[in-house]
């Protein structure tokens, strides 16, 4: 019987292994990263939700005080009331991030945190919302008997057809929080309260 010649071995094997490990390392470094970017987006979401949830306070706070005025002393409406965030007019040049916006707003707190909120009437002048001079965003639900019943989609402004009820007048209630980690959080809601 003969003898095989033994063979040598290349060193494929090595390479080969290397490679591969080298590929696992890369790949549990991505996972290892991607489960951390994964936490701190869960972590942001829940922050801005929290401070979502505070601004909305201030929202309230607003609105409490709105209603409680349309109620007992609705006279007041008419004028701007800086001690309690209130503006007669709505200027429709300014935005939220305008500084004169913000004039005459009202700041209160919930817990450490300082919210911020003013209320717009959305009247051009600081006069009773039915005024001949004044204009102001107005809306009824209930047309007259003479007019068509209001469609879906068609106009319920005061302009448009004439309403046998008292109109309904708009105001703007906008509240906003600069937050901790530099962000901030700014939400508006709009109240109709009848004139």
């Amino acid at each position: 019987m003969m003898k095989r010649p033994s063979r040598t071995q290349a060193g494929v094997a090595l390479p080969v292994t290397l490679i591969i490990l080298l590929v696992m390392l890369i790949a549990s470094i991505y996972l290892l990263k991607s489960t951390n970017t994964t936490t701190l987006t869960a972590s942001n979401l829940a922050y801005d939700s929290a401070q979502s949830r505070a601004v909305d306070y201030g929202l309230h706070q607003g609105f409490q005080w709105l209603a409680a005025t349309a109620r007992s002393k609705k006279g007041l409406l008419d004028a701007n009331s800086a001690a309690n965030g209130y503006n007669a007019v709505y200027d429709t040049t300014l935005s939220v991030r305008t500084p004169r916006f913000w004039n005459g707003s009202r700041t209160v707190t919930l817990g450490s945190q300082r919210i911020e909120y003013v209320i717009h009437r959305m009247c051009n002048l600081p006069l009773p919302f039915n005024h001949k001079d004044n204009a102001c965003v107005q809306t009824s639900d209930n047309p007259s008997a003479s007019t068509a019943p209001v469609g879906p989609g068609d106009s319920l402004m005061l302009t448009t057809p004439r309403y046998a009820a008292v109109p309904r007048v708009h105001y703007l209630v906008t509240a906003r929080m600069d937050g901790a980690r530099g962000g901030n959080v700014v939400n508006q809601m709009v109240v109709l309260i009848g004139g």
